[in-house]
């Protein structure tokens, strides 16, 4: 087996070791440690000595044997061995034999809601989920996010502290909060996602670690879940996404926007696979808002050219979508449909109550969005105030430099005539 491939392994196997250990011992950060060391371990050893015959079971043994050093360890430290004995069971601090070890339940799911408790803000559970079921150490999501590492150790830790102090469990979530708590997870795997398809800040305009990580994290709730809607949803929408990922970004680096794109450059398989697995979701699942737009994206997906794209089949998922899901970046999104079928101003007439949003009207994409209508209904003036204004709010240089040579360009035009 390649390094690469146990590097794999380790990362698949990672979620179902912590939460085996979390299962056992119920103490989230020592627990992490004690995964983190057996993989250290497991990276080290592997390679040259060969991977065993059961790798799950070889690292929730070594994992184990760890936990109980830790905990001894840090109950001894605080002279804390007379509580220990009503917080512990007696066999506690003896690792389990290796034949009885593994578990054939997978608790990753358990895990992914626990690690987007309601008690966590969203960024704190997207670095808790990213670290303990993702498998990405503290310095490789500092780099993804743009932040020093001891910025995002610390928030890892107050997200682990806070899950403890909320009186958070290792079980699944009672059933009438079972809904909720999932649409959570599906919701971080969702904005994991979008921050590596479109970097909110720095030099790339992708993060395909992010996208990747996503993708797989998402492909393990749908084969646990496998006739949940909502879940199939989100992945075709990822994958269907994903797919143009290749044709995103000219030689350069620089943005190249859906319209523009080399369509020859989408990812054939990805397409197929997104498009199969929505089209058999719904025939069979109650619909839901990730299904509407994994729909959207797949009517985007089979047109050969842009000028081939059903806009109006569109615009009617936008409203049923609107419907289910109302928020402002549908209608951001909507609008720019309703302008393919029905002209730039009738678009236009639909931002028109996002400017009352502040959140909205300090993002970049609405002026971008506005300014790209108004340069198709011919007032160049404005579109290019709005794509400099744009340009100003976004902290993404690729997204800088494309808002800047439209109005460049507009400005260019204006200037000849």
């Amino acid at each position: 087996m390649t390094d690469a491939e146990v590097e794999d392994l380790l990362r698949r196997s990672a979620p179902r070791v912590l939460a085996a250990l979390l299962r056992r011992y119920r103490n989230f950060e020592t627990a992490e440690d004690a995964v983190q060391e057996a993989l250290l371990a497991a990276a080290t050893q592997w390679p040259a000595e060969g991977v065993p015959d059961s790798p799950l079971n070889w690292l929730i043994t070594v994992a184990s044997r760890r936990m109980t050093d830790l905990l001894r360890s840090e109950f001894a430290s605080r002279q804390r061995e007379d509580r220990l004995a009503t917080r512990v069971p007696a066999d506690a601090f003896v690792a389990p034999p290796a034949d009885a070890v593994e578990s054939k339940k997978d608790d990753t799911l358990t895990l992914l809601l626990l690690c987007c408790h309601p008690s966590l803000t969203p960024p704190s559970q997207i670095a808790l989920t990213l670290r303990a079921v993702g498998g990405l150490t503290t310095a490789e999501i500092a780099h993804a996010f743009l932040v020093p590492e001891a910025t995002m150790a610390q928030r890892i830790t107050r997200a682990k502290q806070r899950i403890k102090a909320a009186g958070a469990r290792f079980d699944p979530p009672p059933e009438a909060e079972r809904a909720d708590r999932l649409l959570s997870v599906l919701h971080v795997l969702y904005l994991i996602f979008n921050e590596g398809y479109t970097a909110s800040s720095g030099p790339d305009l992708q993060r395909t670690e992010l996208t990747r990580e996503a993708i797989r994290l998402t492909r393990i709730v749908h084969a646990l879940l496998p006739d949940d809607g909502e879940v199939a949803g989100l992945l075709a929408l990822l994958l269907l996404t994903d797919a143009r990922r290749p044709a995103r970004t000219g030689p350069d680096g620089s943005l190249v926007p859906l319209a523009e794109q080399d369509r020859e450059k989408w990812d054939r398989e990805c397409l197929g696979e997104g498009i199969t697995l929505i089209t058999r979701t719904l025939a069979n699942a109650r619909i839901g808002p990730y299904q509407l737009q994994a729909a959207i994206a797949a009517v985007h997906a089979e047109a050969a050219r842009a000028e081939d794209t059903d806009w109006t089949q569109i615009v009617g998922l936008y409203q049923l979508l609107e419907r289910l899901d109302p928020n402002p970046m549908v209608t951001l999104n909507h609008a720019v449909a309703v302008a393919m079928v029905r002209g730039p101003r009738a678009g236009l007439a639909l931002l028109e109550p996002l400017d009352a949003d502040d959140r909205m009207s300090r993002h970049h994409r609405l002026h971008a969005v506005r300014a790209h209508l108004l340069e198709q209904a011919g007032d160049r003036e404005a579109a290019e105030a709005g794509y400099r204004r744009a340009a100003r709010l976004t902290t993404s240089l690729p997204e800088q430099r494309y808002l800047q040579t439209r109005a460049d360009g507009l400005a260019l035009i204006r200037r000849r005539r």
